[in-house]
C-alpha cells in the first residue's frame, strides 16, 4: 500500500480523472446509443461529479489538510453514490409487481416539494428498475456501485495511511496564512 500512500495528489486526480471518464461515457450512452436515465442514474451522476470535484481540489494543493478536508468530502460523495447504485441494483434484482413509468427526474423536483421529490427518488420507478445495458454480466447501476466502492476504498486508505503517517496536523497541516 506504500505506492498508493506515497502520491496522495496523484491518486486523488487519478480519481477525478476516472469520474470525468465515466461522466462521458454516461453522456456518450444516452445521447449516442439512445439510452435515458432514470432518477437514480441521475443521482449517481450527481456524486460522479461531486467526487470528481473535490478529489481535484485535493489534489490542487500539497497542504495535507487541505487535500484531507476534501478527500473526506470526497468519500462521503462516494459512499452516497455506492447507496444509490446499490439500491438501483436491488431494484434491477427485485423488480417491483407494479412497474410505472414514473416523472423524470427534474419534473419531480420542479412539482413537488423537495420532501417528497427526494423520497420518489430512492423509491424508483420502472425505468430504474429496467436493465438496458450490460457489459461483462453487469448493469451500469452494477459497475456503478463497484466504481463508487473502489473509490472509497482507495480514499479510506489514502485517509488512514495520512493520520497514520503523523496526524492531520504534522509538517504540512492546516495553515492559517
Amino acid at each position: 500500500m506504500n505506492w498508493l500512500t506515497a502520491a496522495p495528489r496523484r491518486v486523488l486526480a487519478l480519481i477525478s480523472v476516472a469520474c470525468v471518464a465515466m461522466l462521458a461515457f454516461g453522456m456518450y450512452l444516452q445521447h449516442v446509443v439512445g439510452l435515458e436515465p432514470c432518477p437514480m442514474c441521475i443521482v449517481q451522476r450527481y456524486a460522479l461529479i461531486a467526487v470528481a470535484i473535490f478529489t481535484g481540489l485535493a489534489s490542487a494543493r500539497a497542504q495535507k489538510g487541505w487535500w484531507m478536508t476534501w478527500g473526506v468530502l470526497a468519500l462521503v460523495a462516494a459512499g452516497f453514490g455506492a447507496f444509490v447504485a446499490a439500491r438501483q441494483s436491488w431494484l434491477q434484482w427485485y423488480p417491483p409487481e407494479v412497474a410505472t413509468c414514473g416523472r423524470d427526474f427534474y419534473g419531480m423536483i420542479e412539482n413537488y416539494p423537495i420532501s417528497r421529490a427526494i423520497p420518489m427518488i430512492f423509491r424508483g420507478s420502472g425505468d430504474c428498475a429496467a436493465i438496458d445495458w450490460t457489459f461483462l454480466g453487469g448493469s451500469i447501476a452494477n459497475w456503478s456501485f463497484i466504481c463508487f466502492v473502489g473509490f472509497g476504498l482507495v480514499l479510506l486508505v489514502l485517509l488512514v495511511g495520512a493520520l497514520k503517517k503523523g496526524g492531520s496536523r504534522g509538517g504540512s497541516g492546516y495553515s492559517m496564512a
